[in-house]
């Protein structure tokens, strides 16, 4: 919670910083008249946009600082959040500033931007960078992401990149706010590069890093039920990925028409150590829930494989009692196999419910059930039609108006780690919430990216 309280503090110094540097270039002294008020309220708009930029950016370079604060899901839902307001002021600024010029020139807003295309030098760089923010915005609605592929609006949001980079030139060229030696000029050429050097080192070059250093290669793949397949890998130095149960990695399958396409999974087994003459394996569990995850039962053994992660809060490191408590639904329950596997609790410490429609839905339950066994863990599979109970709608319906307080009388004292579905995910939680877990006991993770 101490680093989540440092970032939003993080967010808004950097919006103070920006306005205060302008405010301290004597800003506000260079208005005298309607004319220059309304250019001023144009750069403001701009410097504040710009730096809402910034951070989307940086949400979204899953930096570790970022990642173990508030986690990749939420991370990635405030990067989001700021789409819209970060759009709107970049839109006030450039409508400002072209009211402003033009009224200082005796012409329309319309055109002003004609003439500040055609005649400022880097300036059609700034219109294009407006024409891509708009591009990226309205494909991340929620309406219109429905309508395209992921692979589709995925690489539109990459034109953010572009934007950004076609947006920069005009603020150091233009006019004299960025001039050579001031405040302003250093403060955003090192927020730029910095964000920049985050970019390549987080997204690209850890990644591959990763990549080289595991070697990691599909051994087989295994059917679970109709439409859920375990994928087992061999790798190399695979104790290093050992412990993140529960943390999510994103996958890339090298096969032909599949080597572009990213599947955050989340281990449903620790790297196991080879013996004898087996080498050391790792596996995920994945369900047909798309074209793209649908094709991994067609996986052949030998293909390699590119990693990224591990990402999110869902793993033991977010341990803050002696006392766990573990609650899946569907695809959800395979995490909570790896997590109850990598978890130091004593017996008797742990409970584990595993929530589905029928009991083949209880996805690994047999494994899930043999480690409960061994380490001493209450196990409960919670199977059946849906409650119509307000408070226990996560719950079947035969388990009638019960509460988590039911299934685990001193829950207020235990860590809570919940997968599943969102809505159904949101249920169990609220539940947590009114039987006395505090938020910083609740450790849940959104793959829905």
């Amino acid at each position: 919670m101490r680093r989540a309280d440092m970032l939003t503090v993080a967010l808004w110094a950097s919006l103070a910083a920006a306005l205060a540097l302008w405010l301290a270039d004597g800003g506000v002294s260079t208005v005298g008249n309607l004319t220059q008020a309304v250019t001023a309220v144009g750069i403001l708009a701009g410097l504040a946009g710009m730096d809402l930029v910034i951070l989307m950016l940086l949400l979204a370079a899953r930096l570790p600082f970022v990642d173990g604060a508030v986690g990749h899901d939420r991370a990635l839902e405030f990067h989001r959040k700021l789409g819209k307001p970060a759009l709107y002021l970049l839109l006030a600024h450039g409508l400002l500033l072209a009211t402003g010029y033009g009224m200082a020139e005796g012409l329309n807003p319309v055109s002003e931007a004609v003439s500040l295309w055609v005649l400022v030098p880097d300036m059609w760089l700034a219109f294009v960078s407006m024409a891509l923010f708009i591009a990226v915005v309205v494909t991340s609605l929620v309406a219109v992401r429905r309508r395209f592929p992921y692979e589709f609006w995925y690489f539109v949001h990459l034109l953010t990149y572009l934007a950004v980079a076609t947006a920069i030139p005009h603020q150091f060229s233009v006019g004299g706010l960025f001039a050579e030696g001031t405040w302003q000029r250093w403060y955003w050429l090192l927020l730029c590069l910095g964000t920049g050097a985050a970019l390549v080192w987080y997204r690209v070059a850890q990644p591959v890093i990763a990549t080289y250093r595991h070697q990691l290669t599909v051994r087989r793949v295994v059917r679970v039920s109709p439409d859920v397949v375990s994928i087992e890998m061999t790798g190399l130095r695979l104790n290093e990925l050992s412990g993140s149960g529960g943390r999510f990695f994103v996958w890339r399958f090298l096969a032909p028409g599949m080597w572009w396409q990213a599947h955050p999974f989340s281990l449903s087994a620790e790297p196991q150590t080879g013996k004898s003459s087996r080498p050391p394996t790792l596996r995920i569990t994945v369900r047909n829930l798309g074209a793209g995850s649908a094709r991994l039962a067609s996986l052949k053994p030998g293909t390699k494989v590119a990693i990224e992660g591990p990402y999110g809060v869902f793993s033991t490191a977010a341990r803050s009692k002696d006392r766990v408590v573990m609650i899946g639904a569907g695809i959800g329950i395979t995490p909570l196999r790896a997590l109850l596997e990598s978890t130091p609790f004593a017996p008797g410490q742990a409970t584990v419910l595993l929530r589905g429609s029928s009991a083949e839905e209880l996805f690994l339950g047999d494994e899930i059930m043999e480690l409960c066994r061994k380490r001493g863990a209450t196990l409960f599979h919670l199977t059946g039609p849906r409650s119509a109970h307000p408070q226990g709608a996560w719950l079947p319906a035969s388990a009638g108006s019960s509460s988590l307080r039911d299934f685990v009388p001193d829950i207020a004292d235990a860590d809570v780690y919940v997968c599943g579905p969102t809505a159904w995910a949101g249920q169990v939680l609220a539940d947590a919430k009114s039987s006395g877990v505090r938020e910083e006991q609740l450790h849940y993770e959104r793959f829905d990216w």
